[in-house]
């Protein structure tokens, strides 16, 4: 589910700057969403090669 998340919001990102500039702050927001997203996901992933890891 978050992979889909990532990838509608990376092309929000991308229509967004089309719309508005790269320096707008609908922009800057939407970027910021997939920032915290992609943490998101990143962090989620290293939890589960930790846990294969201990196995």
């Amino acid at each position: 589910m978050t992979m889909q998340n990532i990838e509608q919001l990376r092309i929000k990102l991308i229509q967004t700057a089309d719309k508005y500039g790269l320096n707008s702050s609908q922009t800057l927001q939407c970027s910021q969403e997939l920032d915290a997203l992609l943490i998101k996901e990143m962090l989620s992933q290293i939890n589960i090669l930790k846990k294969e890891k201990k196995e």
